[in-house]
């Protein structure tokens, strides 16, 4: 297509999606200025701040905050427009452009593409809790910019530059490819046949992608009642591959009942209803898929509605045999470690106090720098840098099971103990020993 042409097609787009009518001659400039933004890449998903469209369109007739989980939000309103902008909260990144309506219809401005950077200018608008994931870096010289690419997580669908414009010595495919071990001599215990063969997990999670490549063996049972219309959510995938993935998981051999469950909603209803169908499960099911052990990445049960009646189906699982790893500092306060990039996952040595730890810590598991499953696709995966409490209760979850196929009398309590107990002593805060642990559960 020549030069001409393309300018005709560019046009005639542009005519369809704003079609002319009686506009004042305030709305026509409007829809010239926007019409030309986003046909010259200036008007762009995530790339284009607050303050350059309110320096493009001038001031809005309203603009109106919002919040939304750990998001926050800034609506801006013209006649026939309304444009929406978000950042994560506390996170020194602009609100950047998310969704442009016309009339109350949605302007295709590149949400469903890959994302491409346009310049190096562009890093100062990508934030860290998504960082380069499903990102085209390949305009880009990021010689210069270690400190940036050190902090960021991405995944196999980043595009980088050439290797003459990346940092010296800055490998992304090998810290992704060492960084999928479990770690800590994990799978060591693998080789010994003690990866959860026998033993049922449990996950209460988001919306789960189904058939990625890491967990899919593993799955027994999905319900998504009352979810099955929502897309995957970032958050499942995740914490399957941590606790069962073939090739992350600490316990490969285990398999995997996955509830999906409303983990937005402040009520411990769905956990109880979940822990319910668990017990009338365990009463029906092969004894190899019996469900000994429930990861649930939240931690806020005691903020939630119902709490009594979670209490007392925790008090259940406990009597029942049934082990509740969660987030809860009352079931074990416990910390992040973070592998050193590149470093030798198995050697206790290689990992420091991650993000989310502290000094209070009781014990600390591995969970940043972490390679883990996507929700973005079957064969997707993500390097994450900064990890979170929430990779840890699968981690947990996951060393549960090897514990009950080693001595399925245990009582779920004791294993907690014998967890702790057996952590390796450090300057700071003992960190999981599995080797130490599996061999104190054989005797």
């Amino acid at each position: 297509m020549n030069k001409l042409c393309f300018k005709s097609f560019v046009l005639a787009l542009c005519i369809m999606i704003f079609p002319p009518s009686s506009h004042s001659q305030a709305q026509d400039d409007l829809f010239s200025k926007i019409k030309k933004g986003i046909s010259s890449e200036i008007i762009v998903y995530r790339l284009t701040s607050l303050e350059e469209v309110k320096a493009l369109l001038g001031p809005p007739s309203q603009e109106v905050e919002s919040k939304d989980g750990g998001m926050q939000g800034v609506e801006l309103q013209y006649p026939d427009f309304v444009l929406t902008f978000w950042k994560m909260r506390n996170d020194p990144v602009p609100y950047t452009l998310r969704e442009v309506k016309y009339k109350g219809e949605v302007i295709d401005i590149g949400r469903s593409k890959k994302l491409t950077l346009r310049s190096n200018d562009d890093l100062q608008k990508i934030d860290s809790f998504w960082g380069f994931e499903n990102i085209a870096l390949v305009r880009l010289d990021l010689r210069n910019k270690q400190k940036i690419v050190n902090a960021m997580s991405y995944d196999s669908l980043t595009d980088w530059p050439v290797k003459e414009r990346l940092p010296k010595g800055f490998d992304p495919s090998h810290l992704m490819q060492n960084a999928k071990s479990p770690g800590l001599g994990v799978q060591a215990l693998h080789e010994e046949g003690i990866d959860g063969t026998g033993i049922g997990i449990a996950i209460f999670d988001q919306p789960l992608l189904l058939g990625h490549q890491e967990y899919t063996h593993r799955l027994v049972r999905y319900d998504a009642t009352g979810l099955s219309h929502m897309d995957p959510q970032m958050h499942g995938s995740p914490v399957a591959s941590i606790a069962v993935g073939k090739n992350l998981g600490v316990a490969p051999g285990a398999t995997l009942t996955y509830f999906a469950v409303p983990m937005w909603q402040s009520d411990n209803q769905p956990y109880i209803h979940s822990m319910e169908r668990i017990f009338e499960l365990n009463k029906i099911i092969p004894e190899n898929e019996r469900i000994r052990v429930v990861s649930i990445s939240t931690g806020m049960f005691s903020r939630f509605l119902h709490y009594d009646e979670w209490q007392e189906i925790l008090n259940r699982a406990e009597n029942l045999g049934v082990l509740v790893v969660t987030c809860d500092p009352s079931f074990l306060n416990y910390g992040i470690l973070s592998l050193l990039p590149g470093k030798d996952p198995e050697n206790s040595q290689s990992y420091t106090a991650g993000i989310y730890s502290s000094k209070t810590d009781t014990i600390r598991v591995p969970g940043a720098n972490k390679t883990i499953a996507s929700h973005r696709g079957t064969e997707v995966y993500t390097f994450d840098r900064s990890g979170g409490m929430s990779w840890g209760a699968p981690y947990i979850a996951g060393l549960a099971a090897l514990a009950f196929q080693v001595n399925p009398d245990l009582k779920p309590d004791e294993i907690i103990k014998i967890l702790i107990s057996t952590a390796t002593p450090t300057t700071s805060v003992p960190i999981v020993n599995p080797h130490a642990f599996i061999e104190a559960v054989r005797k």
